[in-house]
């Protein structure tokens, strides 16, 4: 078997066998194949595509190019949830702690934010003293103990998915839906657990910009869920605004914890209750209704705040930040800026807000940057909010003044006011399973 044979048997739209598929994998995350032919074979692929069954065979070589986690040692079903990321998403603050104080077990591996989107653990480590680096024996022993764990990727998680993504990104071929979700499903299934609940992203600030995409990605990650033996759903949301009034990262820490505290934006608690929820369904908690109830309950009557609190404390971060987010990080310069006109907010562009937070120091242009976790965006208006000149639409947050005149540019070019009153669009926009 040659990688020649296999690229052009690509190149000419045929289908790869599992074979195939495993030799390539396996020889490029090993070195035996280079990086001019795996480029080769992800621009063939790219134009050629792969069907359902290659795309579960590509996820499989991948998954099994590292390390497995087993949490078998865990009592009851492990439900993990992935989002496709998107601006203000902090999801994974609010709905781990209130899975686990419902009784089932959360091992959430997160990753950090790169770009306009936010990174779980980034947020994390706003809190003073959280630690993100578990050794997998104290992993597994925060979820055993309490229930819950919310870490950074640690071993050696599908290496191959590492360098192929590495490489697509240079090579124009990231934009490929089975490249996407072989990507995405290898780490998922390579985390352990039981079943899977995808939030995919639509809209400006989302990776899938239509519903037509995002219902293709959300079909193939969950037809390889499947494939794969776990349960998996996939609920699809709104992302052509910010998830919630907050961007960045201790400001989305304390968003998140308003939100379990009973208060918080509408938009944030509704997202999140549906994606609790569908966890503790394919749990096997109760019907999905049921389920929600128990998500509002848990809300209502703060065990999922103190879950929160219980994780942060075993983590080594201050209990007291989470009780009083005013010990959050706070930003030095705060500048409000105010709208020059009345109307009704008619659109905000998610990626162009998350960019201007990026720009104030809420997140990385490299991944080497050091990220402030003080800075970043209060919206004090959302899409169809009335709004009269003069009143503040959003307050920036940094520790840098000179980083404030380039985030107002872009913040002008992300917002649009109309003159007439502007429909609330759904934020939930179907399910796949």
């Amino acid at each position: 078997m040659f990688a020649l044979d296999i690229i052009v048997k690509k190149r000419n739209g045929e289908k790869l066998t599992k074979e195939e598929i495993k030799y390539f994998i396996d020889g490029y995350t090993n070195g035996g194949i280079p990086d001019y032919q795996a480029s080769a074979f992800l621009m063939a692929t790219y134009f050629k595509g792969m069907d359902a069954e290659e795309t579960l065979w590509l996820t499989e070589a991948m998954l099994h190019s590292g390390d497995v986690v087993d949490l078998s040692c865990i009592p009851g079903i492990k439900v993990d949830k992935h989002s496709t990321g998107g601006v203000g998403d902090k999801t994974t603050l609010v709905i781990a702690p209130i899975v686990a104080s419902c009784g089932v077990p959360v091992a959430k591996m997160s990753g950090r934010g790169l770009g306009h989107t936010g990174g779980t653990i980034d947020k994390l480590e706003s809190i003073p003293g959280f630690r993100t680096s578990l050794s997998p024996t104290e992993f597994i022993a925060n979820v055993k103990e309490i229930g819950i764990a919310v870490a950074g990727q640690t071993g050696n998680l599908a290496p191959a998915d590492k360098k192929l993504y590495a490489l697509r990104d240079v090579t124009g071929t990231v934009e490929d839906v089975s490249l996407i979700a072989a990507s995405i499903m290898s780490k998922k299934l390579a985390s352990g657990s039981d079943a899977i609940v995808l939030d995919v992203k639509i809209g400006s600030g989302a990776f899938m910009k239509s519903f037509e995409d995002a219902r293709k990605l959300a079909r193939t990650m969950v037809d390889i869920g499947h494939g794969a033996g776990k349960k998996t759903i996939a609920i699809l949301t709104d992302m052509d605004r910010p998830l919630g009034n907050n961007i960045g990262n201790a400001l989305e820490v304390s968003e998140a914890v308003e939100v379990l505290k009973g208060k918080g934006g509408d938009d944030l608690r509704e997202v999140c209750i549906e994606l609790a929820a569908n966890m503790l369904f394919l749990a096997g908690k109760c019907d999905i209704e049921a389920c929600r109830k128990q998500v509002i309950d848990a809300i209502d009557n703060r065990t999922a705040l103190n879950k929160l609190i219980q994780m942060v404390e075993r983590q080594g971060g201050d209990p007291k930040a989470i009780e009083d987010t005013t010990r959050l990080p706070q930003a030095s310069v705060k500048v409000e800026w105010k709208s020059d006109m009345s109307g009704y907010i008619e659109k905000m562009h998610a990626e162009k807000l998350g960019i201007a937070s990026l720009i104030l120091g809420a997140g990385r242009k490299n991944k080497d940057d050091v990220i402030d976790p003080s800075a970043g965006i209060v919206l004090c208006k959302k899409p169809g909010d009335k709004v009269e000149a003069g009143q503040t639409l959003a307050i920036l947050h940094t520790s840098d003044n000179e980083r404030v005149m380039e985030a107002l540019y872009v913040l002008k070019t992300a917002i649009s006011i109309s003159k007439t009153p502007v429909p609330r669009n759904p934020l939930i926009l179907g399910k796949v399973q």
